[in-house]
Parts: structure tokens; C-alpha cells; sequence
């Protein structure tokens, strides 16, 4: 069953162009140079039931823009989308009731209260029984660990904390669908395994879809199996993250530890050298050729170790964000 269906969705913003100075300023007064930023550019995708889908792309690519416009808080400019069965902007009250929405540098709680006096107001607002807003308020909060935590203002926190509590206050009502922006921004790396561990398992047990945007990979590989990737407005991939190594024209990394430096040129030899940190060698080069890389690097290098792997995932999402053109499904389509 399809929740959140996208077709052509578009948004633009206008915006003004301004010299510096006094002179600029006045001139301003009276004649503006108006630009047009597409933030989202014709976008489609659908998302099941119960899906945890990433949300890619470089700062500015319009991940925010549309999550917003799917949440109902903007408009858009053209298009059309629905979220289990409702247009967002229309603010449906039946529509609310049923999704959250966290944007990881936005408060929702109140900064001078108890966290439980936010929680119980969100409670009220959502119009959730005492017997419901209880045993939910128990479960989450015992599965993140912040029981303890409940009457401490929110000032007295620290990030991770708070952004445990963020959490709790968006579920309280036990939404169908969730919209993640950044969620687990500026967290150490307990806490961040501690909110994905925290997602795996809340998607396991309710069912709940979710959109989550990240600039943190491990994040995205350790709940999305589908990732739709977005630049300059565009959607230029729409697949599983294991596809993204297929637009690298099956490349393999070759990591060496030698006894002493050798000279560039003899290291090109084996392929793209992309990093020399002491004695340390990182080469990237052709799949079918690893057989007799291997052999030529261990009879010609002074090789004290070495291993072979995959291309990074990450740097597949760079060339993405590079290519940034024309939007695709797949990824043998990009290559």
C-alpha cells in the first residue's frame, strides 16, 4: 500500500540581489534585482507502507523544502502529493493527527519547563486518553533511557538528551508516518547508535513509515534498504544504496602499507592514487583488473600489507551530487 505518493512536485523562491554600501541600499529602495531559486524541481517518488527510506542530497538540494511541503507547512508551486490519502497543505485535522515531523535544529519543547510538562501539553493538543498518553510515555521513554529524566527542565539537558525527548514529544500520539530531518545532528556517537537502534526498533513494532534525511551514512545503511538521492532540486537516483557503486564502473580500492616510499609514477602504475599519508597508499583501479594488480604490487612494491575493498558508498554519493544533471531511477541509468 502506497502512503506518500509525490508527481512533479515543484517549489520555488524568490529572493534579492544587494551590493554592499550605503548607495546599494538607497538604489534598493527603488529597483531590486529579483532571483528565482527552484529549491524542488519536478519530483516523483512513492513510499509503502512501513518503509524507512533516506532522503539524501548536498546542503541546499531541497531535502527540507520537500519534507515541508509533505508535513503541509509550505506550499507548493506545482505538482501534487498525497500522504495516506491526504494533500499536506490542506492542514486536514485527520491528517495531522496521523504523521510527525522532526527537524533536528528546531525546539518543539518548551526550553524552561519540565520535559513532561511539553510532553503533557502535546498530549492535550493531540487529544490522546490518559490511558494511552501513559503506557506510550513508559515504552519510549524506557526504550530511550529517559525516564529518569521526565521533570528536569529542558534547559538542564544535554543535546542527546533533549533529542531523546524531541522524539518522545513527536510519537506521543502514535503518528503513521514520521518525517526525519537530521535527527541525530551534532550527537556524539553513543547517542547516535542509541536513536538508530531506537528507529530499527520502533519501525519494527509499529509499522511506521519514514522519510529521514542524514549527512551521517551510518544512519542511512544502518535503517534504509532504498535511498532516494536529490540535487539541485531533482531527484538523480532512486534505488538501493548497494546500486550507488555501480555508477563508479565497478572500481575497487586497494589500500597499501609499505616498508618505505616509493616514487608517484611507479604507484600509478597500479591506478588512481587518491591519498599518500606517509607510508600509506590508497589506489583506486578497474575490478577485473585485481588479479594481476595484486601480483604486480606484491613483485614490483615494497608491500608490508595490503587489502582490497569496495569503493566507499560515500564517495558514489559524491559523484552523484557532481553529476547533479538529469533526474534517474536507477543507477545503471546514470552510468
Amino acid at each position: 500500500m502506497m502512503i506518500i505518493e509525490v508527481n512533479g512536485l515543484s517549489k520555488s523562491f524568490s529572493y534579492y540581489n544587494k551590493e554592499l554600501g550605503l548607495k546599494s541600499s538607497f538604489k534598493n529602495l527603488f529597483r531590486r534585482e529579483t532571483l528565482t531559486k527552484d529549491a524542488v524541481s519536478n519530483i516523483s517518488f512513492g513510499i509503502e507502507e512501513g518503509e524507512v527510506v533516506g532522503f539524501l542530497g548536498p546542503n541546499g538540494a531541497g531535502k527540507t523544502t520537500t519534507l515541508k511541503m509533505l508535513s503541509g507547512i509550505l506550499y507548493p508551486g506545482g505538482g501534487s502529493a498525497t500522504v495516506l490519502g491526504y494533500t499536506p497543505w490542506e492542514r486536514k485535522n485527520e491528517f495531522k493527527r496521523q504523521f510527525s515531523i522532526v527537524m533536528g535544529q528546531k525546539n518543539q519543547l518548551w526550553w524552561d519547563l519540565p520535559a513532561n510538562e511539553s510532553l503533557y501539553l502535546n498530549k492535550c493538543i493531540y487529544e490522546v486518553d490518559d490511558k494511552q498518553y501513559n503506557n506510550t510515555l513508559g515504552e519510549l521513554s524506557e526504550l530511550l533511557d529517559v525516564k529518569h529524566l521526565l521533570k528536569v527542565q529542558v534547559r538542564r539537558l544535554s543535546l542527546g538528551e533533549r533529542m531523546k525527548m524531541e522524539l518522545i514529544a513527536a510519537l506521543i500520539h502514535k503518528p503513521k508516518v514520521l518525517f526525519l530531518d537530521e535527527p541525530t545532528i551534532g550527537l556524539d556517537i553513543l547517542s547516535q547508535r542509541k536513536i538508530r537502534e531506537f528507529f530499527k526498533h520502533y519501525n519494527q513494532d509499529r509499522k511506521t513509515t519514514i522519510l529521514l534525511t542524514s549527512h551521517y551514512m551510518n544512519d542511512i545503511e544502518d535503517l534504509c534498504k532504498r535511498t532516494i538521492i536529490i540535487n539541485h532540486g531533482k531527484v538523480i537516483f532512486d534505488g538501493s544504496l548497494n546500486e550507488v557503486n555501480d555508477i563508479l564502473g565497478d572500481k575497487k580500492m586497494m589500500k597499501l602499507t609499505l616498508s618505505h616510499p616509493v616514487d608517484a609514477s611507479t604507484l600509478q602504475q597500479v591506478g588512481n592514487v587518491k591519498e599518500v599519508k606517509d607510508l600509506l597508499v590508497t589506489i583506486e583501479f578497474e575490478k577485473h583488473d585485481v588479479k594481476r594488480l595484486s601480483r604486480w604490487v606484491l613483485d614490483h612494491l615494497p608491500v608490508v600489507d595490503f587489502t582490497i575493498e569496495d569503493i566507499p558508498i560515500e564517495e558514489g554519493i559524491a559523484m552523484l551530487y557532481q553529476k547533479g544533471g538529469e533526474p534517474h531511477s536507477h543507477a545503471e541509468q546514470i552510468c
